[in-house]
């Protein structure tokens, strides 16, 4: 009689590991986006798309798969000149410009991107990106064990409010909505207040060209050339909108809208991702500065996430007095990183270890 085999009698085979490099953009990108850490699902084949559309460039993709499982997609464009060999990370500043890789993806899978890279390019630009960025500091890491020369320039400090820890105390205190309370009374005297949450759709039916108002009304417009300003024509609004046609990032976007008599007066932008909120911008009619309309909206965007569910709030970098005050505390550094593969461009690339570093911000 034959004995029956048990679940203990299999052996699993070592997974094959296989890198797959293509001209443009996979369309794998997005399943590996499923598979990533929620604070890295965003970075779908449409937010590559929507940076390349704008800042232009030829991309391609390197995929790393395991039994045609993909766990690593590294989306890059050429940069400089074409003999140079040399590829950015594209997308965003807002939050950062990092890469999806499956959550559960070991060191194995970051040797053999490292090796397709190298095969590839000689240096490789990511940033800014967060000191815990799981998948570029697993690079950087497999890099480094293979002779790359890494090179890194500090941006910025990050700063995170712990919503879970803020809720255990009572948030917001009393003591600033009383004051809240006071602002809105007064603000209330220059026409009636609405206050308006935007989901993607409603921002593509009119909430970017309402916030592209206001900025163009901001210290923005009135101190700088408006290149940075998020939703305008002459900024950036052109990746939101594109981003936006994604409907699974469209669900992830979220805006809070103030207006006054009809009229927009201050918004808060940010992409939810599970219980993370990352803030990407907020401003608003300098007209009622006096009244804090910023202030106010953002605590009650706020107030509207803890009911949400959102536990932590990235507000990335730049001015710290009103995050502070809000209760954020100091979270990760946010570098910009070179990496460059060995041989003699590792070479010449320690040789700008220290330009390359003073090239940052400083701290």
């Amino acid at each position: 009689m034959t004995k029956p085999l048990l679940l203990a009698d299999f052996v699993r085979l070592p997974a094959t590991m296989t890198a797959m490099a293509c001209e443009g953009l996979s369309s794998r990108i997005d399943a590996v986006a499923a598979v990533a850490p929620h604070s890295h699902q965003f970075l779908r084949y449409h937010w590559f798309a929507a940076a390349l559309a704008v800042q232009g460039g030829q991309a391609h993709t390197i995929m790393i798969e395991a039994d045609r499982v993909p766990l690593v997609a590294l989306p890059m464009v050429a940069i400089g000149p074409r003999w140079a060999r040399l590829a950015a990370v594209p997308g965003s500043y807002w939050p950062f410009r990092s890469f999806p890789a499956d959550e559960g993806a070991d060191a194995s899978v970051f040797d053999a991107l490292a090796d397709a890279l190298a095969a590839r390019v000689n240096a490789l630009r990511i940033g800014p990106v967060y000191d815990d960025d799981p998948a570029a500091m697993a690079l950087i890491t497999a890099a480094r064990g293979r002779g790359w020369a890494v090179l890194d320039r500090f941006i910025a400090d990050s700063y995170l409010l712990d919503m879970a820890a803020e809720a255990v105390g009572g948030w917001p205190r009393n003591s600033t909505l009383r004051k809240n309370r006071f602002h809105e009374k007064h603000l209330a005297e220059h026409g009636a207040l609405e206050w308006e949450c935007l989901d993607g759709k409603a921002l593509s039916d009119g909430g970017f060209d309402a916030m592209a108002a206001i900025e163009e009304k901001s210290w923005i417009a009135a101190r700088t050339d408006g290149r940075d300003a998020k939703f305008t024509r002459t900024g950036h609004g052109a990746f939101w909108r594109q981003v936006a046609s994604d409907p699974v990032i469209a669900g992830m976007l979220h805006a809070a809208m103030l207006r006054v008599d009809g009229a927009p007066a201050a918004f808060s932008f940010d992409i939810d991702v599970g219980p993370l909120k990352y803030a990407i911008a907020n401003s608003y009619d300098p007209a009622f500065a006096k009244h804090s309309p910023g202030k106010l909206l953002y605590y009650r965007n706020l107030a509207d996430a803890m009911a949400r569910g959102i536990t932590r709030v990235d507000w990335g970098a730049g001015d710290s007095g009103y995050k502070r005050v809000i209760g954020a505390t100091k979270g990760p550094a946010i570098r910009d990183w070179l990496l460059v593969r060995p041989g003699l461009p590792a070479m010449l690339g320690a040789l700008l270890k220290g330009y390359w570093a003073r090239s940052g911000q400083g701290h």
